[in-house]
């Protein structure tokens, strides 16, 4: 396995990996599936404003899973705190890949003056909470019946990790 960055020619494989997360699971409250257009323009969006898109590719070239990050909300005083998306292939989950991918999105985040990155976790993805509590986030909010999806309400868990000790909040960008 090797992490490399993606590129608008991954689209297809990016989409067929995050469709039935968004079609079968709570783990995003996102219900419309992401076309390959749509995930190229993304790549490329993200790439462009100097954020991050790795993707997890194993031996034979398959796409195993993906990781990106972008400013966390609009306006320059969120320009050091980013937001994270991890997404594994269902057969690649328990390898460590999630981990490494992080790590990627992490270091580059921090590189290009971050301070912090949040994850939006799903209160029923309990595996996704104890994840990102395994990697040093600390859960910051709970939003109550924020997601709907399936006919429920679901709550969102804000978790959220500094890249910079306090006494250095990295760079301005």
């Amino acid at each position: 396995m090797r992490l490399r960055d993606a590129t608008a020619g991954d689209a297809a494989a990016i989409a067929a990996i995050w469709n039935p997360e968004i079609r079968e699971t709570s783990i995003t409250f996102n219900s419309v599936e992401k076309t390959p257009e749509e995930v190229a323009q993304m790549i490329r969006a993200r790439q462009g404003a100097g954020h991050g898109f790795f993707l997890a590719e194993g031996a034979g070239r398959e796409i195993l899973g993906f990781a990106t990050y972008a400013q966390f909300r609009a306006g320059a005083g969120y320009a050091r705190t980013m937001e994270h998306t991890v997404i594994l292939a269902r057969g690649a989950r328990g390898r460590g890949l999630g981990r490494e991918l992080l790590a990627a999105v992490e270091e580059h985040a921090r590189a290009g003056g971050a301070h912090s990155v949040l994850a939006g976790v799903s209160g029923e993805n309990p595996a996704g909470i104890a994840f990102h509590a395994a990697l040093g986030y600390r859960e910051v909010a709970v939003l109550p019946r924020v997601g709907f999806k399936f006919g429920r309400w679901m709550d969102l868990h804000l978790m959220q990790k500094f890249l910079h000790p306090p006494d250095n909040p990295g760079k301005n960008r």
